[in-house]
């Protein structure tokens, strides 16, 4: 049974080796010319004028979260799609269920105002 996995450990391995060769070929090939003006932290040219670490509003993370949600939506209807012949009314019925469920908290987010960015 485990010859069955031999190619795939093969595969892995190789992989591996390649990656390896190319690294330690290219920090063999590369100049290392460090200077100042590469090492400082900020290479755009003016010195940063806020705290690196300041806090976002949390509108930019509903909205990243929306995001996600509705992507997963789409995820979700393409297999559907494929395979509606195949499961029926039921399965349709389920989809619209699940579709339902996420235009309802849809129309909550955007009457609460949540996709509002001024």
């Amino acid at each position: 049974m485990l010859e069955a996995y031999f190619p795939i450990l093969l595969f892995i391995l190789v992989g591996i080796a390649i990656g390896g060769v190319l690294l330690g070929l290219g920090s063999l090939v590369s100049p290392s010319r460090p200077d100042p003006d590469k090492l400082s932290p900020y290479e755009c040219g003016f010195e940063a004028f806020e705290d690196a670490r300041m806090k976002f509003d949390v509108r930019y993370y509903l909205v990243a979260i929306l995001f996600i949600l509705f992507d997963l939506e789409i995820a979700f209807l393409f297999p559907w799609a494929v395979v509606l012949p195949e499961i029926g009314f039921f399965g349709f019925a389920a989809m619209m269920v699940f579709l339902a469920i996420l235009v309802v908290g849809f129309v909550y987010e955007w009457k609460k105002g949540a996709l509002e960015w001024e």
